[in-house]
């Protein structure tokens, strides 16, 4: 198995999180209450396994003073549907939801509707094309794993 392959299928669930935390952090890092207490988990030596986890898997890796900072940016397979901006992970649906809403808003103002077939059918074409993109944000936004 490929080292890609071996990250993907080992970084899911609390681990995920974890890294996901660390990442959000940038290069001030977490250490483990910090990540125990921004996940909710049960104690520090928790956060620790995953952490250490992480390390190992070459993600992460402990400074001097005991916190972990993010090693290197991984092209994981469950952070393909997302991008960061301002720290938060929006869905990459999201960008081209606002670009078609956007077109149809101001296909709307300059064009005012009429009850010609091509104006029908370009705002029949604009509103599917939002719509569609929507509720692909919002099925991203459901299934992040984070």
């Amino acid at each position: 198995m490929g080292e890609k392959q071996r990250i993907n299928s080992e970084l899911k669930g609390t681990t995920l999180r974890v890294y996901w935390v660390v990442l959000k952090k940038g290069a001030e890092g977490a250490g483990p209450r910090e990540v125990m207490r921004d996940l909710g988990l049960s104690s520090p030596s928790v956060a620790a396994y995953h952490l250490d986890k992480l390390s190992n898997m070459g993600l992460i890796e402990k400074n001097a003073s005991g916190v972990y900072v993010k090693k290197e940016n991984v092209k994981a397979e469950v952070f393909s549907d997302f991008v960061s901006v301002v720290g938060m992970a929006v869905p990459r649906f999201f960008f081209y939801s606002v670009l078609f809403s956007s077109m149809l808003l101001f296909y709307l103002i300059l064009y005012p509707p009429s009850n010609t077939p091509p104006s029908i059918m370009t705002i029949i074409f604009g509103a599917v094309g939002a719509a569609i993109m929507w509720v692909e944000t919002y099925r991203a936004w459901i299934r992040r794993p984070f």
